[in-house]
Parts: C-alpha cells; sequence; structure tokens
C-alpha cells in the first residue's frame, strides 16, 4: 500500500477558500446594515409626513399607541381627561354638512355645534338677491357646555374637539358627535334631519364620564346668537326681533325690547330666537328647571348698524341623571309660519305676534285660515284685495246698523234740542226727559256705538295679522316690490333729523291712498256723527272733536304707516274705500229720513213697556234728584 504525501497545494487552495468566505461574509453584513439604515430612515420620513412632530418619535419610530400616550400626558395639563380627543384625526377646524330640501347644516369638529345654518327657499332683502338667509354664520351663534372634572378643571366644549360619524337610517340623516375621554367615554350630541324638515332631532347624552366629571353640580350651559338683517328695513325688521320662550307647562312670554331687557324663567320647554320672518328655536322635552335670557338691541343709528338686529342669550343648566346627561332636544331653523309652526304641535305658534284674548282668536280661526285660502290659488295683492272685500261684506250688517241708529239720533235732535232748552236750568231732568223720548221713540243711543265697538277687534287683528304673515315677503303688486315691506316711491340719502327718525328717507305711496280714503271717510261721517250726539252740558263738544278727527287721522295713518308693510297699508285703502261705497249704496236706497221720522212718530203712540235697564236708569236719576234736593234744603 502506497503512503499517502502532505499536499501543499491543497493547503493553500483551502486557505484561498477561507479567505473568498471570509470576504463575502463580510459584504453581506455591510450591505445589511446598510439596509437596515436605509429602512430606518426611510420609516423616519414616513412617520414625520403623517404629522408627528416630536424628535424623540422620528427617531425611536415608536409606534401609534405611545405616540397618542405622549400626546395625552402633555395635554392632560390643560384638557383633563378629554385630551385623548385631542389625538383623534378629527381635531382638525372641520365640517361635517348634513342638508335636506329645506335647508343645509355644517356642524364644526370644534365645539360640535352648528356653523353655518342655509334656508333654500328664502332669500335676504329681496327676490332679486343671489345672497340666500342664513341664520348662522361667521360665528355668528354658539353652543357650549361648561364641563367641571373632579379635579376641579372647568372644560368649555366649543373649544373642544368632537369626533363626527354620519350615517343614514330610514331617510334621515344621523350625525353622531362625540366628545372622547377615552374610546368608550365620551359626551355625545347628536343630530337627525328629517326629509322636508325645517326641526332636527338633538340629544346630549354621556357615556362612562361620572368616574371624571363632578356630577353633583348641573351642566351649565350658554346659547347666544347675534340675529343677522334679512330684510329692506332694518328697523322694521327689528321691530319683530325678540325672543320668545314657553315655560310652567303651557305658559308662554317674551322678553321684550328695548337696549337690555331680561327674565328669568322656569320649567322653560322651548326658547325661540325670533326675527320678523325666521326662527331659531331651541326646544327640551325635560324642561329647563331655570333659564336667564337677554336681549340686546343692536341697532343704534338705522344708517349704520346695518348687518345686525339684536344680540340674544340663554344661560341655563343641564342635571344629571344617575351621573350621565340624557337630554332629548329639538333644533328649529326655519321661517316664522304659523302654519309650519302650529303643525308640530308643541305650541310654536305663540312665537307668531297674532294678538291676545279676541284679536289672537279673530287672527287664528278667520284671517289666517281665509287668507291662507285665497293666496293658495291667486296673487298676494289680488287676495289682500279679495280678504277685505269679504271682511267688510261680513260686517255690513253692522255698519248698516250703526248708520241707521246715527240717522234716527239725527231725526230726534231738534226734540232733544228743545228739551235741553227747556229744562237747560235741570240737568238732571233734562235727563230724564230725554231718556223718556229715547224710550218713547223705540231708539237706543248706544245703537250706534255698540257696532263700531264690534268691528274694533277686527281693525286691531289686521294690525297684528298683515305684518306677521310671511306669504307677503318679497311677494310684489302693482308698485311694490315687497308686500311685506315699505312701498317707496321716493327715496333720499340726506338724513333730515326729526323727518328721518319720524316718517323715514322715503314716501310710501299705499299710506297716502289710505290717508286719502280715511280723510273722506270720516268727512262722511263726521257730520251725521256730530248730529247724532247733541252737545251735553259738561261735555266736551263732540263736533268740534270730529273736525279736529278728521285731518288728525290722515296725518296719523301718513306718518304711522309709511315704514310698514305695504300689504297692511294696501287693506287699510281697500276697508276705507268699501267702507266709503257701502255708506253711499246705505244712504242713498236704504235710509229715507221721512220715513224713520214716521216710524219714529208711530213709536211714540205705541204704548211702551219699560225695560229693567230703562227703569234701573230712571231710578237711578231719580235718587240722585231727590238727595239733591235735600241737599238743597240742607243750605
Amino acid at each position: 500500500m502506497e503512503q499517502k504525501k502532505f499536499d501543499f497545494n491543497s493547503i493553500i487552495g483551502f486557505a484561498l477558500i477561507f479567505v473568498i468566505i471570509l470576504w463575502m461574509m463580510y459584504n453581506n453584513r455591510e450591505d445589511e446594515v446598510k439596509n437596515q439604515d436605509k429602512a430606518k430612515t426611510e420609516k423616519a420620513a414616513e412617520t414625520k409626513a403623517k404629522g408627528e412632530t416630536t424628535k424623540e418619535v422620528a427617531q425611536t419610530i415608536t409606534d401609534t399607541t405611545v405616540a397618542d400616550s405622549v400626546k395625552i400626558q402633555k395635554l392632560q395639563g390643560t384638557l383633563g381627561s378629554f385630551a385623548y380627543s385631542a389625538t383623534l384625526p378629527s381635531a382638525k377646524e372641520e365640517f361635517t354638512t348634513i342638508e335636506n330640501e329645506l335647508m343645509v347644516l355644517k356642524i364644526a369638529n370644534k365645539g360640535g355645534y352648528i356653523a353655518d345654518a342655509t334656508l333654500k327657499k328664502f332669500k335676504k332683502f329681496d327676490k332679486k338677491s343671489k345672497e340666500l338667509v342664513e341664520l348662522i354664520k361667521n360665528n355668528n351663534a354658539n353652543f357650549n357646555l361648561q364641563l367641571q372634572t373632579k379635579d376641579n378643571r372647568v372644560l368649555n366644549t366649543k373649544d373642544l374637539f368632537f369626533e363626527p360619524t354620519l350615517t343614514k337610517v330610514d331617510g334621515n340623516q344621523v350625525l353622531s358627535m362625540k366628545l372622547k375621554s377615552s374610546a368608550n367615554s365620551y359626551l355625545e350630541y347628536k343630530y337627525v334631519l328629517k326629509p322636508n324638515d325645517y326641526m332636527l332631532d338633538f340629544d346630549i347624552r354621556s357615556q362612562g364620564l361620572n368616574t371624571t366629571l363632578n356630577t353633583s353640580k348641573p351642566v351649565d350651559f350658554q346659547w347666544n346668537m347675534k340675529t343677522y338683517r334679512n330684510e329692506k328695513s332694518i328697523s322694521y325688521e327689528n321691530r319683530y326681533a325678540e325672543i320668545v320662550f314657553e315655560y310652567e307647562e303651557g305658559k308662554d312670554d317674551y322678553v321684550g325690547q328695548g337696549k337690555d331687557k331680561e327674565e328669568t324663567p322656569e320649567k322653560v320647554t322651548y326658547i325661540a330666537y325670533k326675527q320678523h320672518f325666521f326662527s331659531s328655536i331651541l326646544l327640551t322635552k325635560t324642561p329647563f328647571e331655570t333659564a336667564k335670557l337677554h336681549s340686546h338691541d343692536l341697532v343704534d343709528d338705522v344708517s349704520k348698524d346695518t348687518i345686525f338686529t339684536k344680540e340674544f342669550k340663554t344661560n341655563s343648566a343641564l342635571a344629571y341623571t344617575n351621573g350621565e346627561l340624557d337630554y332629548k332636544m329639538n333644533w328649529y331653523y326655519g321661517p316664522s309660519d304659523y302654519t309650519i309652526l302650529n303643525d308640530y304641535d308643541r305650541n310654536l305658534d305663540e312665537i307668531i305676534p297674532l294678538g291676545w284674548g279676541i284679536f289672537g282668536w279673530i287672527n287664528k280661526f278667520i284671517f289666517v285660515p281665509l287668507f291662507g285660502f285665497l293666496s293658495t290659488f291667486m296673487g298676494l295683492g289680488i287676495a289682500i284685495i279679495v280678504f277685505t272685500i269679504l271682511i267688510k261684506i261680513a260686517m255690513s250688517p253692522i255698519t248698516f246698523k250703526s248708520f241707521l241708529s246715527q240717522a234716527k239720533m239725527k231725526v230726534l235732535r231738534p226734540e232733544i234740542m228743545e228739551i235741553g232748552e227747556k229744562f237747560k236750568k235741570d240737568p238732571m231732568k233734562k235727563q230724564q226727559e230725554t231718556m223718556k223720548l229715547y224710550n218713547k221713540a223705540g231708539v237706543n243711543p248706544m245703537a250706534g256705538c255698540i257696532p263700531a265697538l264690534i268691528q274694533i277687534p277686527f281693525m286691531y287683528a289686521s294690525f297684528q295679522f298683515f305684518p306677521s304673515a310671511i306669504e307677503l315677503r318679497q311677494k310684489g303688486f302693482l308698485w311694490a316690490e315687497d308686500l311685506s315691506s315699505f312701498d317707496a316711491v321716493i327715496t333720499w340719502d340726506t338724513h333730515i333729523p326729526i323727518i328721518s327718525a319720524i316718517y323715514g328717507n322715503h314716501i310710501s305711496l299705499f299710506p297716502i291712498l289710505a290717508a286719502i280714503a280715511i280723510f273722506f271717510y270720516m268727512k262722511m261721517t263726521s257730520g251725521d256723527q256730530a248730529m247724532a250726539q247733541p252737545p251735553q252740558e259738561g261735555m266736551p263738544d263732540m263736533g268740534k272733536i270730529m273736525k279736529i278727527m278728521i285731518y288728525l287721522s290722515p296725518i296719523m295713518m301718513l306718518l304711522f304707516f309709511n315704514n310698514y308693510g305695504s300689504g297692511l297699508s294696501l287693506y287699510n285703502f281697500i276697508s276705507n274705500l268699501i267702507t266709503i261705497g257701502i255708506m253711499l249704496v246705505i244712504k242713498k236706497y236704504f235710509i229715507d229720513s221721512d220715513k224713520i221720522h214716521a216710524q219714529i212718530q208711530e213709536n211714540k203712540a205705541k204704548p211702551k213697556t219699560e225695560g229693567k235697564f230703562q227703569r234701573k236708569m230712571r231710578e237711578m236719576m231719580e235718587q240722585a234728584e231727590e238727595q239733591k234736593k235735600l241737599q238743597n234744603k240742607k243750605k
């Protein structure tokens, strides 16, 4: 067997292989380190692009949970338990939009409240305008809850960020805005907007916050708004801007007009910030125990203060129930329309100032349904004319009785004057004889006053109805572009101190026509009324008073109605015109002085039974006469 010898060449080969392997291992390690460094750099750049601002996070490439923990620790000093919300993606000044066929609402992440409320069906100032009515915009309104934590921090929701979640349920848009203290602990505002509705549901509730908030005291809330001008005349619009509220199970009231007006009602169930034709209303099913309502007039000079009308403020409180908030509420942003508000069956129709007592009844049960019916199939100007004709026809029997009574009194005037002359030294006897004459003639001296008194509620109801009728807004007739505002035919810019304050910087035509009509009406009736009422001793002369009223009434009409809505002036013009026509017809075809005189003489010849009222009056006069005689004897 041949002995194997040592192979030097093999040793050199193995050595070279070993060196090559070491060199390859070294190069691979260097590439791995370079790749690791590159990966770190790319990840750090990616983290920085996503918004990580701290140097430590960029260097250490911590995960999201660790980064949020760092942020929360830094925010604890100011936001307390709600620091968690500031780390969410929604912690930005962004908005969520919900809308239906009637309005568009934008809800802000910051504060969770409505930042913009636009009404799609209504334009500002006039129908030619391109601007829609915006009840809320540019921070003119805010809603804030003041939360108190267990460690005595006071946090305002208007400064904190809510997380929005928008869904659609049964055709309704549901927006949940959550202010979170952790993933499962939050304060929620929930908005539910239905199709074709100005009213949206608004729930406030909390979950899991009883461990971090001080629930022994109610949560204070504030709702503030500066109301934008939306109409042509800011002074006329401002006259109808006010806070209306419901309290104590169905009672309603208003704060009032003025620079600074305040009310503090209890058990409040709704608060309405009413402008002339639009309202922003907060309703609650759980009454607020107390509320402080404040109204401040922002219009000092109508030539300068042209953006806002009023500033409204509400301060109240929300009570905790078992350590949590749970309130079912509503928001209404829409027109101050009697029909729309009344359909909600929440007593919201009381927001429309239709008058109290009988005036309100006339408006609610006669004027509103009748005018609403007419306006459905004819132009608003024609509807006012037809409406006025129907009202005057319905009142014509009362007008006839009033004129007939005046005619009878006019026929009796010579005999009354004769009695007055005969017993001028004995007023009591003169009064007795006059009453006897009325009784024999079958004439009631009060018959002419009663019909006039019956017509007064209808006249006053019209003063309430027409300024409140949103149907007239931006509807034209003849030269009037807007029946809800003045119908200026001449305007001027120069400010004339007294005239501008009382009359305005324009001349409206319908008030002039109404003033002319009322002048002729007063001219026609004043003579008959003065003749019908003979002068009484110690009483003012009715003839002189009527002469003054002939000229005073038209002047008052001109001054009072020049800045009012032209629809009301049109109504008064047509009303007086129709009354004049009815008077002429009655005098020409229904009242004959000779026949009336003959009827009175016939009545005198008939035996008369003394009525209870007449007997009572006679007895009172006899007693007064006896007392007078006794006093004269004592003297």
